[in-house]
C-alpha cells in the first residue's frame, strides 16, 4: 500500500510554473484538465498536441517551421519536428533582461569561487566559439573534453553546439583507459584538457595521462590546454603533447584557451535540424566497451525545458545545485537549467572535504533553490545523526532531487522529517539513454514513503511481464510505449543503428525497454528495484537488489552493501551471495551475521534470506555511484577482471580485487 507523506499543496496550482502551464493549455487547446493526472494522461495520449504546447509555451525559437510534430510513430527513429532549424546554444543565454543576472556559480577545490553574469557567459562563449572556428571546427565535427564541471566546460560545450559540432566529455578522474574507450570512438578534431586538478587536499597531476590520451587519438588537430589553478600549461607540456603525438596523425598543434578566439565576433548560431546531433553520453562501460549514445538539439532542447521548468519548478530567479561530474548525464541536466534562464552552481572536488557536510554548505552558501543529492550520501546522513536544517541556512531549497540509484523509505522520511513539507522531495530514475529521468515527480504529485511519485510528462511508461503484457502492483519490466523526443538518434559508429535497436527494441518490438525492474502501485507511486540484468531470480521468484539494500541501510553496523545470486541451472534456489562492509571499527562478528539474515528473513521474505554473508573492504561502485551487481556476479562465475569492467570505470580502481580473490576461493573449495 502506498503511503503519501507529503500532499499535493492547496496552492499548487496557482504558485507553480506547471501550474500556470496546465492553465494556458486550457486556455489555447479548449481543455479542462484541473491536476496532475488529467494533465498526465493528456501528455501521452495526445503527445503531439502536448510536445507542441512545450514548444509554444516555452518559445522555442526556429529559423525555419516545421511541418509536423510527429511525422511517423514508430519506435525506434521517431521523426520530431521535421523541417524545423534551430540551435540549442541559442536558448542557453538567458534572456534579454538577464544580462546581469548570475548564470553560473562556480565552486571548486583547485581555485577561488567566482560567478558568470549572463552577459559574461555570452561573451566567453563568443570568444571560444571564434577560437574554435579558427581551429577549423564546423558542422559535424567532434571536440571533447578531458574537464572538470567547471564554466570552462560549459563553455566549450555551448561553443561547439553553436557551431553544429558535436560535443562528449570525460572527468579527468576518469582511468587512463575509460577516456580512450570514450574518445578514440568518435574520433575528435578538437581536444581540450586541464594538465591537473586539486581535490580536497590532494594536487592531482594528469599531464602523463593527458599525453596517453593524446597519443590514442590520431584524428586531433589541436589540444586546447586549459589551465586550472596552479596546474598551468607551459611550454614542457606542449613539448610532451605534439611529441606524444601519434605518426599517424594529420599533425597537432596546441593553442592556449586563454589566448584564441576573439570576444568581437559576433555571436551566431548555425541552425540544424531537430535531430541534428548535439553531444555523445556514454554508458558506465562497466559491462563491455562504452556505448556512445548520441542525442540531439531538438530532442535534449524541448525534453530539459519541460522537465526542468514543468518537473523541477525552475525559471529565472532560480539556482540549480546538483554534483556531477561532466562524464555522467547529470552534468548536461545540471547545465540544461540555463535554458529556463535559472542560475546554476558547478562544484568540482572531493564532495566529502573537509567533511560529509561539504554539500550541504555549498547548498547554503549558494543558497540553491533546488538541490540534488545522491540515495548514498542521504542516508549517511541520516546514519550519522546530522541535520542539516539545524546547521545550515537551507531555507532557500524548495525542491530536493534524488537520483543515480534507489533511495529507501527510511531515506525519504528523513529528508520529509528535516525539511517539512514545503520542500518537495523529488526522486527520480531515468538515465543516460534519454537523458533525463522518465519517473519522478512534479508539484503537482504527492510523496509516497519509498516511492517515486509516477511517471514524466509525455513518458508512457508501464511495466511488462516476460510476454510483454501490463503488469500492475508486481515487479515487471519499465517500458516506454510511445516515442519520447530525446530517445537518441542513434549509436555513434559503425552499425550503430543495429547496435541501438539491440540495446532497447529487441525484446519488445516497438517498444523500448529501459533494463530497469519497476512495480507500478495501483494506490500510486513507483518502485524501481535495480537493474533487470541484475534481478534476482530464486526458484522462479523475482527478487530487487534495492529491497535487500533498504534493510541493510537501517543497520548502524554496515556502511554498504552489495548481493548477487547465482543461478541454479536446474531451476533451484541458486546460492544468494551477500557481501557487506562493515562501519569503520565495527567487527563484523556471527551475531551481526546472524542479525542481517534474520532481518531480511523477516522483513523481506525466506527467500531473501543470503545463503553466505560476506565481509568485504570495499563495494565495487561505478563513477556515478551505482553498485556492480553484474561485474561481481561475473567475477564470481569465473570471468576475468578485464573482461568484466575497465579500472577506470570504477570509483576505486582496486574495488573488484577483493572479489576475484573471493572467487578463486570458492573454485578453490569447489575443486577441493
Amino acid at each position: 500500500m502506498s503511503t503519501i507523506i507529503r500532499p499535493v499543496p492547496d496552492d499548487a496550482l496557482e504558485t507553480t510554473r506547471i501550474g500556470h502551464f496546465l492553465h494556458w493549455v486550457n486556455t489555447e487547446y479548449e481543455l479542462e484538465l484541473n491536476d496532475w493526472d488529467s494533465l498526465y494522461t493528456w501528455s501521452i495520449t495526445a503527445f503531439e498536441d502536448f510536445w507542441e504546447s512545450v514548444w509554444r509555451y516555452f518559445d522555442v525559437k526556429s529559423h525555419h517551421s516545421y511541418t509536423s510534430v510527429l511525422e511517423q510513430r514508430t519506435m525506434p527513429h521517431a521523426r520530431w519536428f521535421p523541417g524545423a532549424r534551430l540551435n540549442y546554444t541559442e536558448h542557453s543565454l538567458g534572456r534579454d533582461d538577464q544580462a546581469d543576472d548570475i548564470a553560473v556559480t562556480a565552486v571548486s577545490q583547485t581555485r577561488e569561487d567566482f560567478t558568470l553574469t549572463f552577459a559574461e557567459l555570452r561573451n566567453e562563449v563568443a570568444r571560444v566559439r571564434a577560437g574554435l572556428k579558427e581551429l577549423g571546427v564546423g558542422v559535424g565535427d567532434r571536440v571533447v573534453g578531458y574537464l572538470p564541471n567547471q564554466p570552462e566546460a560549459l563553455v566549450a560545450f555551448l561553443a561547439t553546439s553553436s557551431l553544429g559540432a558535436i560535443w562528449a566529455s570525460c572527468a579527468p578522474e576518469f582511468g587512463i583507459q575509460s577516456v580512450i574507450d570514450r574518445f578514440s570512438q568518435v574520433d575528435p578534431k578538437v581536444l581540450l584538457a586541464i594538465p591537473g586538478y586539486r581535490y580536497g587536499n590532494k594536487d592531482i597531476d594528469r599531464r602523463d595521462e593527458l599525453a596517453e590520451v593524446v597519443a590514442a587519438l590520431p584524428s586531433l588537430t589541436y589540444v586546447v590546454g586549459v589551465s586550472y589553478g596552479e596546474f598551468t600549461v607551459d611550454a614542457e607540456l606542449r613539448q610532451r603533447l605534439l611529441t606524444a603525438a601519434p605518426t599517424n596523425s594529420t599533425g597537432l598543434d596546441i593553442v592556449d584557451y586563454t589566448e584564441f578566439g576573439d570576444v568581437s565576433v559576433p555571436l551566431e548560431f548555425v541552425d540544424v535540424d531537430f535531430d541534428h546531433p548535439l553531444f555523445i553520453l556514454f554508458s558506465s562501460g562497466t559491462t563491455g566497451r562504452p556505448k556512445a549514445i548520441v542525442h540531439s538539439h531538438g530532442g535534449i532542447l524541448l525534453e530539459t525545458i519541460k522537465n526542468h521548468a514543468l518537473h523541477f519548478d525552475l525559471g529565472p530567479g532560480s539556482r540549480f545545485c546538483w554534483f556531477s561530474t561532466t562524464a555522467w548525464m547529470m552534468w548536461n541536466t545540471l547545465v540544461g537549467g540555463l535554458l529556463v534562464g535559472s542560475s546554476i552552481v558547478m562544484i568540482d572536488g572531493n564532495p566529502n572535504y573537509p567533511d560529509s557536510k561539504e554539500l550541504w554548505r555549498i547548498a547554503s552558501r549558494t543558497r540553491a533553490t533546488l538541490m540534488g543529492m545522491a540515495p548514498g550520501a542521504i542516508m549517511a546522513a541520516r546514519k550519522e545523526g546530522f541535520h542539516p536544517t539545524e546547521e545550515f541556512d537551507l531555507s532557500n531549497v524548495e525542491q530536493f532531487g534524488v537520483a543515480g540509484a534507489p533511495l529507501p523509505a527510511e531515506g525519504y522520511e528523513w529528508v520529509m522529517n528535516e525539511f517539512g513539507d514545503d520542500v518537495l522531495l523529488n526522486v527520480g530514475c531515468g538515465g543516460t539513454d534519454v537523458c533525463t529521468g522518465i519517473l519522478q515527480a512534479s508539484p503537482l504529485t504527492p510523496v509516497y514513503s519509498g516511492q517515486m511519485s509516477g511517471c514524466s510528462l509525455g513518458f508512457a511508461a508501464e511495466s511488462f511481464d516476460e510476454t510483454g503484457a501490463e503488469v500492475v502492483d508486481e515487479l515487471g519490466e519499465l517500458v516506454i510505449t510511445e516515442p519520447v523526443p530525446s530517445m537518441p538518434v542513434t549509436f555513434w559508429g559503425n552499425d550503430g543503428d543495429s547496435r541501438y535497436f539491440d540495446a532497447y527494441f529487441s525484446t519488445f518490438r516497438g517498444v523500448w525497454r529501459h533494463g530497469d525492474w519497476v512495480r507500478f502501485s495501483s494506490d500510486g507511486g513507483v518502485v524501481v528495484t535495480g537493474r533487470s540484468d541484475a534481478t534476482l531470480n530464486r526458484g522462479g521468484v523475482r527478487l530487487g537488489t534495492a529491497d535487500f539494500y533498504s534493510v541493510l541501510d537501517t543497520f548502524r553496523e554496515v556502511a554498504d552493501s552489495l548481493v548477487i545470486h547465482l543461478e541454479d541451472p536446474d531451476g533451484g534456489m541458486g546460492e544468494l551471495i551477500l557481501f557487506v562492509r562493515p562501519e569503520p571499527g565495527t567487527e563484523f562478528t556471527p551475531d551481526l551475521k546472524s542479525r542481517i539474515s534474520r532481518a531480511l528473513k523477516t522483513r523481506l521474505s525466506p527467500r531473501h534470506a543470503p545463503d553466505d554473508v560476506v565481509p568485504v573492504e570495499r563495494i565495487p561502485l561505478g563513477r556515478t555511484g551505482k553498485k556492480l551487481e553484474v561485474p561481481v556476479k561475473r567475477i564470481v562465475q569465473g570471468a576475468d577482471l578485464d573482461s568484466v569492467a575497465s579500472p577506470g570505470a570504477l570509483m576505486d580502481p582496486r574495488s573488484l580485487d577483493e572479489y576475484v580473490s573471493f572467487a578463486a576461493s570458492k573454485r578453490d573449495e569447489v575443486n577441493a
